[in-house]
């Protein structure tokens, strides 16, 4: 079964339970500010439906604090930057923190920071829409080897969330990315460092690019990242699309990403790499689609470097390929390239359904045990389809 042509990219979010315990209303800006820097543990602030020009961050430093619109119409809500502030949301030593169900836009620099070194812990972004953020939307940052095993974030989840940006990046949105520095191509969805066992999933990115063409793209995780998910999620004309490691930082040891799965995405003209693995150990990169037939690259699946254990299989490409240019010991299985995008229901939006049974897609890989569905949450059977929409009967 595919969804009729038209369609969402992802579904809508299911509505989060009611709030209980000490649940705080705000309708202003000043509220907010003063709710934020007050919130006890376990405090819910809902904000009322409007906009909200922040002044400064909203700096949350308590555990199980939860910041969420009212209505849970995420549009209707909206964390305004005014293009001048760096940062909206700060977290610090608190665990267990929920934003959800509001806008994030127009920022300097992260929308979300976790200050990792801090020890934040399960955080969980859920239905939010972060728009015009020149940096990260969310960022995790470099966690003290001293205590890296205690403080590095772990178990938290970004779930069914929207991150677009109107146009690429210019010199004046960020002044700390100029032409010595980057160039004006600092800039990325998700930018993770130590992440463990995170979960990626449901979200739709569109637009993340770089002055040059040349951004992070929508998902980077690196810097000794173990046993994260990304999954199910919808990737649009952005610069780059996940990319487990960081090129542009040499190898670690620790590796950049070890046992981190990357499957049923779906990646749509993302030039500089649809899905990148460079540092890796033991990560698999299953039943994913990607469509780039202009793409002058070809980076589809590209694995470069060390990729030691990596799995890459029933993945889907119309126009890339699957580049494997590493000594390392990288096992294929059933990948097939050269799909025409007419086998999509819609490539111009990023819409990879299968439209139709095809010989060589349909049925031609085997069941692998850690993608048992598809994106839609649809059962595969023993023979399943490739890329991330499963169309046969299981």
């Amino acid at each position: 079964m595919r969804p009729a042509k038209g369609q969402p990219l992802r579904p809508a979010a299911p509505p989060l339970p009611e709030p209980e315990g000490n649940v705080v209303t705000v309708g202003t800006a000043a509220r907010l500010h003063a709710a934020v820097a007050r919130a006890q543990p376990g405090t819910t602030i809902l904000l009322a439906d409007g906009r909200y020009a922040l002044s400064q961050p909203l700096h949350i430093r308590a555990d199980r604090v939860a910041l969420r619109g009212r209505s849970g119409d995420r549009t209707k809500v909206v964390l305004d930057g005014g293009g001048t502030l760096a940062e909206a949301i700060w977290l610090s030593t608190c665990s267990d923190v929920t934003v959800a169900d509001l806008t994030v836009r127009d920022v300097r620099a992260n929308g979300i920071k976790l200050n990792s070194e801090k020890n934040v812990q399960r955080l969980r972004v859920y239905n939010c829409e972060f728009r015009n953020i020149w940096q990260r939307a969310v960022k995790a940052v470099a966690v003290p080897a001293a205590d890296r095993d205690r403080l590095a974030p772990q178990d938290c989840r970004i779930e069914y969330c929207l991150f677009a940006n109107d146009r690429p990046k210019k010199f004046g949105d960020d002044p700390d990315d100029t032409p010595a520095s980057f160039g004006g191509d600092y800039i990325a969805g998700l930018d993770l460092m130590y992440a463990t066992r995170w979960v990626i999933r449901d979200n739709v990115f569109r637009g993340i690019n770089g002055r040059t063409g040349q951004g992070r793209g929508a998902v980077l995780v690196w810097c000794d990242a173990r046993d994260c998910v990304i999954e199910r999620n919808v990737i649009v004309d952005c610069d780059a699309g996940i990319s487990l490691g960081n090129a542009l930082h040499g190898p670690k040891d620790p590796p950049h990403c070890t046992g981190c799965v990357v499957r049923n995405n779906c990646v749509t003209r993302a030039p500089e790499g649809g899905i990148t693995a460079l540092y890796t150990k033991d990560c698999k990169v299953l039943h994913n689609s990607v469509c780039d037939p202009t793409g002058k690259i070809g980076r589809g699946i590209r694995v470069e470097l060390a990729a030691d254990g990596l799995l890459v299989a029933n993945n889907l490409l119309a126009g890339p390929k699957v580049i494997i240019n590493t000594p390392s010991r990288v096992e294929q299985q059933n990948n097939r390239e050269g799909v025409a995008p007419s086998a999509f229901v819609d490539a111009a939006i990023g819409d990879l359904h299968l439209v139709e049974r095809t010989d060589g897609v349909t049925g031609a890989g085997k069941l692998l045990p850690d993608v048992r569905r598809d994106l839609d949450g649809r059962r595969r059977g023993e023979r399943v389809d490739l890329g991330a929409h499963e169309l046969s009967p299981p």
